[in-house]
């Protein structure tokens, strides 16, 4: 197995994307470990930065 230190995001569908997202922040909030959050946040700030779009604006896309 070849070894990476990052993984793209650009084959994943908007829906997978939404469902992983929703996840992560469903998980946090009932188990209270925070890393969970902390992960949706960072996924959700970076991609809307490659999106050139704000946070709320880019999970409205994913919704769409």
């Amino acid at each position: 197995m070849e070894e990476f230190s990052k993984i793209s995001f650009q084959e994943i569908s908007k829906r997978d994307m939404l469902i992983i997202i929703k996840a992560l922040e469903y998980t946090g909030e009932n188990t209270k470990i925070p890393s969970f959050i902390e992960l949706k946040d960072n996924i959700v700030t970076q991609l809307s930065k490659l999106a050139n779009s704000t946070e709320e604006e880019f999970l409205e896309y994913l919704q769409k």
